[in-house]
């Protein structure tokens, strides 16, 4: 199994980055196939809502509106069997870099509707709350609403945070073992 690990935080050291770690291990260690993004470094701007709000993404499911590193990774989410997208948890959200990334996504993907790239394809979430550790469980709120848009299946969300990561980052390597093996 191709699992594409999404990882939104520039911060290489942090909670994040150990959740992005802890589930590549754990896909490997069941024989899957991990490839993980660290999103942040990527240029990926946010949707310019082109012509009348859809540009070319509701007819062809692409974005032509704007040329950047979204085009690659796109493809990379086609070509995935599963999926674990890792976030820092920033004002109760989602990081700017995924935010950015699943706003365009879900232009391309929504209208496809069963036929989306991720339809059925599992999937974890994961919020990484540092600071007050405050916050996940809305994060994880707007992700699992992004999941139904695109019609992905929800395999897990995990809500981490500094005082829990001693534990939670066994939760992540362990689901991320689970999904594999389900398939």
């Amino acid at each position: 199994m191709k699992v594409l690990i999404i990882s939104a935080s520039p911060n290489d050291e942090g909670l994040t980055a150990t959740c992005a770690r802890a589930a590549a291990e754990g896909i490997q260690a069941v024989g899957g196939q991990a490839t993980l993004e660290p999103i942040a470094r990527k240029a990926i701007a946010r949707c310019n809502q082109c012509k009348d709000g859809w540009g070319g993404c509701r007819p062809h499911h692409e974005c032509f509106g704007i040329q950047d590193d979204f085009q690659a990774l796109h493809q990379a989410v086609r070509e995935a069997d599963a999926y674990v997208f890792v976030t820092p948890v920033y004002w109760g959200e989602m990081s700017e870099s995924l935010k950015a990334f699943t706003d365009r996504l879900r232009r391309c993907e929504a209208p496809c509707g069963d036929d989306s790239a991720l339809a059925d394809k599992p999937i974890i979430c994961i919020a990484a709350a540092g600071g007050s550790g405050g916050g996940m469980i809305s994060c994880l709120e707007q992700m699992e609403r992004w999941l139904g848009h695109v019609r992905a299946r929800r395999f897990d969300l995990i809500a981490i945070n500094r005082w829990n990561a001693a534990y939670k980052v066994d939760t992540v390597r362990a689901a991320a073992q689970a999904m594999v093996s389900a398939r």
